[in-house]
């Protein structure tokens, strides 16, 4: 198999969970434990669009990485399942980026005005939620992957 495509794989894969754990783990509670909440959530959104942008850059490196060594490997059926994955989380990803993040984004700054409304704090509500979820898609599927290639990367 490609040494090469081993590396970035390896690599890409572990960037992109560290990301994830350190934001979602480290960085969020943090900073919403240790400042008000209308200024944590501006600190974290601005963090977003990196956060997005890596996430994306290690995806479309580790699809192209899997794609690699499916090719070379004998077991193209678990580099196949795997290349699935990471394509459920590329596409989870991108959706949180170009869909639910500018979305929160517009309704943020209206959940800390004296006159908000219901519909404005549920919606942001459920965006909020369905973000976190799609971050959990990418999360589980990242730790998925991790098993697939601790048994797999040198086949």
């Amino acid at each position: 198999m490609s040494t090469a495509a081993r590396i970035v794989f390896v690599l890409a894969l572990i960037v992109w969970l560290g990301e994830v754990l350190f934001l979602s783990l480290v960085v969020a509670p943090t900073v919403f434990r240790n400042l008000p909440v209308e200024e944590a959530g501006r600190v974290v959104s601005l963090l977003f669009p990196v956060y997005y942008r890596i996430g994306i850059a290690c995806g479309v490196a580790l699809l192209m990485a899997a794609v690699i060594l499916r090719g070379a490997s004998e077991r193209r059926g678990v580099w196949t399942a795997g290349a699935g994955i990471i394509g459920m989380m590329l596409v989870a990803t991108l959706y949180a980026a170009f869909v639910v993040q500018p979305r929160a984004q517009v309704l943020r700054p209206q959940l800390h005005q004296a006159e908000v409304t219901a519909a404005v704090r549920e919606e942001f509500d459920s965006v909020h939620r369905l973000a976190v979820q799609l971050n959990s898609v990418v999360l589980l599927g990242g730790l998925a992957i991790a098993i697939i290639a601790a048994l797999h990367v040198r086949e």
